[in-house]
C-alpha cells in the first residue's frame, strides 16, 4: 500500500470516528399507558428518520408497558422501527439507570407516562426501571422529558385498541404529582406527542452545521 493510500485510509477512519462521535444516545421509555401510545410511536418514527445522523434512539419498555404495547398490537412495529428495544426485568435490569447517570445518554424521554410512574418519580420511589433511571439521571443533571397521561383535571377521551373511545376522569391527586414534577430541576413536561420533536431540535439542531 502506497503512502497516499495509507493517508486516504487514515482520513476515512478519522471521518468515520468523527461522525460516530456526533451521534448521541437517547433513551425513550414507554410505560403502561395506552393513551396516545400509537400517536407517540408515529411521532418517534418521524423523529428517528429526521435525526438519524445525530441521535441513536434506544427504547426501554416497562413491564406494564410491554403488556400494553402488545395489547395495542404495536410490538412488531416497534421492533421493526427501532432495532434496540429492551423490556424491564427489574429496576436495574437492563442497567439503564447506571448508563444514564454515567453520561451515556443525552436525555431520558418517558412518553406516554402513567400516573403511577409520574407519582413514583415525584416522590423519589426508584423501584421500577423507568422511575429508577429518571431519578438516578436527575441526580447527575441529565434532563428528563416526560409526557404524563394525566396532565390536567377533568375528563379525556382515549382510544382503545378496538378504535372505540374511552372516557376517563383525571384525578386531582394525579395532577398534583405532575405539578410537583414541574418544580423539579431538569424535568420538562410535554403535553402531546407533537411536542417531542421540539426536544430533539433543542438538543441536536445546533449540530447540523
Amino acid at each position: 500500500m502506497s503512502m497516499y493510500q495509507i493517508s486516504v485510509v487514515i482520513r476515512t477512519m478519522a471521518k468515520t470516528k468523527e461522525g460516530e462521535a456526533k451521534i448521541k444516545k437517547v433513551a425513550w421509555g414507554i410505560t403502561g399507558s395506552g393513551d396516545r401510545l400509537r400517536e407517540t410511536f408515529e411521532a418517534m418514527k418521524k423523529i428517528r428518520d429526521e435525526f438519524k445522523d445525530r441521535a441513536d434512539i434506544r427504547v426501554y419498555v416497562s413491564k406494564a408497558g410491554d403488556q400494553v404495547v402488545k395489547y395495542y398490537k404495536l410490538s412488531h412495529d416497534l421492533e421493526e422501527a427501532f432495532d434496540k428495544v429492551w423490556v424491564e426485568m427489574n429496576a436495574n435490569a437492563p442497567f439503564l439507570a447506571g448508563q444514564i447517570q454515567g453520561g451515556k445518554f443525552e436525555f431520558l424521554l418517558i412518553a406516554p407516562a402513567t400516573s403511577n410512574t409520574v407519582a413514583k418519580i415525584s416522590m423519589g420511589l426508584a423501584d421500577s426501571l423507568l422511575s429508577n433511571s429518571a431519578i438516578m439521571g436527575l441526580k447527575a443533571s441529565v434532563p428528563l422529558y416526560i409526557m404524563p397521561s394525566d396532565l390536567a383535571e377533568g375528563f379525556v377521551l382515549t382510544k382503545l385498541p378496538s378504535g372505540k373511545d374511552l372516557r376517563l376522569r383525571i384525578r386531582k391527586e394525579d395532577v398534583e404529582h405532575v405539578q410537583k414534577l414541574c418544580n423539579m430541576e431538569k424535568v420538562f413536561i410535554l403535553e402531546k406527542p407533537g411536542d417531542i420533536r421540539g426536544v430533539f431540535k433543542k438538543h441536536f439542531s445546533s449540530e447540523e452545521a
